[in-house]
């Protein structure tokens, strides 16, 4: 038996082989080095298109073709931008949303559209894209494909940094605003909730007519009718079917009062939202109205029946015993808080009524927020844009 010469343990697996051969540059680093060696023929292809179009509509801007030439070109700046947006979410992995169509089909005739395609940002910034981009096409082209042969131990490096500096360009002048993007949006979604809010106003106006006062009216004339064919026959009785007729005419005109008073209130126009909500609130609601001056009469109806209808919201839903109405103006907002101490636990989810006020405020870049934890008590704050109110032409 041998004895063990003392060492280190040698363990049991080889850690020491060499690592399998691979690609010294990594697929990233060749979708890098591809753009930038097309880089030249793009930039080729952009600068040509630009100084085509720029000169020959600047030439022919003394005749009645060169403005529209030029919307034309700025168009077609567009389809370049969009190639290049695509190029570079493909080779540099950099997300690039498309901006929004502009909106041609719309009303408006043939010089507002031509004068939306001549101030189009994204049109303009693509020809400065494609304007700047000779040179630095042609510096990279020349840079990458000269490394691949003499500096190719550092091309990843010198690939990485020329394209970080296609990114920046191409965030900076390619992508949509996004604050821009974000607000036409916000514009497109509002104009559909005031669209469908409208459609629901009308529906609800041609319903009361027609199950209102139209209906009592149409009573009225048939009474009325059989009134005269019994006016020589049977005066008492034509007599009695007149004082019936007129009792109609009474019920049908308070119909038509109210509901031109849903439409907008005649005290609204004539006082103001102080005497329009204390005319509405209910003897336990406090009204508190603090503004100097009158809003513009949009911004004044909206808050009326945003009160309303809050005001009807705590008499059917809360059980409260007490509430309160306070309306004041800060800076270029209008501030109105309803608050009641019933039972709380509304919320958004809990019905149409409040999300159709929240989708209101919201089209007129309002706010509203509701605190009603369970148990109660419930405060809803809503704000609406300030706008003075215009002088009545005479």
């Amino acid at each position: 038996m041998t004895d063990k010469i003392p060492g280190p343990e040698l363990p049991d697996r080889d850690d020491h082989r060499l690592p399998p051969p691979r690609f010294a540059y990594d697929g990233r680093t060749w979708k890098e080095i591809a753009h930038l060696l097309a880089n030249l023929p793009m930039a080729l292809l952009g600068f040509v298109y630009v100084v085509t179009v720029l000169f020959t509509s600047a030439f022919l801007t003394v005749t009645v073709i060169g403005f529209p030439l030029l919307a034309a070109g700025l168009m077609g700046s567009r389809q370049l931008g969009k190639l290049e947006r695509a190029r570079a979410r493909k080779l540099l992995a950099v997300r690039v949303d498309e901006p929004s169509p502009l909106p041609l089909r719309g009303p408006g005739g043939f010089f507002p559209q031509l004068w939306m395609m001549l101030k189009d940002p994204v049109g303009w910034r693509t020809i400065l894209y494609d304007f700047i981009r000779l040179p630095w096409g042609v510096l990279t082209f020349a840079v990458t494909l000269t490394s691949l042969f003499v500096l190719w131990p550092v091309l990843p490096f010198i690939a990485r940094g020329l394209a970080n500096a296609d990114r920046a360009m191409v965030r900076g002048l390619l992508s949509p605003s996004d604050e821009l993007e974000r607000r036409i949006a916000e514009l497109e979604s509002d104009r559909g909730v005031v669209v469908d809010t409208a459609a629901a106003d009308l529906r609800r106006i041609e319903r009361d007519l027609h199950d209102g006062a139209q209906a009592r009216l149409v009573h009225l004339a048939m009474g009325l009718g059989l009134a005269r064919e019994k006016l020589l026959e049977d005066p008492d009785y034509a007599a009695a079917m007149v004082e019936e007729a007129h009792g109609e005419v009474k019920l049908a005109l308070q119909e038509l009062r109210d509901l031109a008073r849903g439409i907008h209130p005649a005290v609204l126009t004539d006082r103001g939202l102080d005497a329009a909500l204390s005319a509405v609130a209910s003897r336990w609601v406090k009204v508190t109205v603090d503004l100097e001056r009158r809003p513009a009469e949009a911004i004044e109806g909206i808050a009326y029946f945003t009160v309303s209808e809050l005001l009807q919201n705590v008499s059917k839903h809360s059980g409260a015993t007490s509430a309160s109405v306070e309306v004041w103006r800060t800076e270029q907002r209008l501030l109105i808080q309803v608050g009641d101490n019933g039972r709380g636990g509304a919320g958004l989810d809990g019905g149409t009524g409040m999300r159709g006020l929240a989708e209101r405020l919201d089209a007129v870049d309002g706010l509203f927020v509701i605190e009603s934890p369970v148990g109660g008590p419930t405060l809803v704050t809503a704000e609406l844009p300030w706008r003075d109110r215009q002088a009545r032409r005479a």
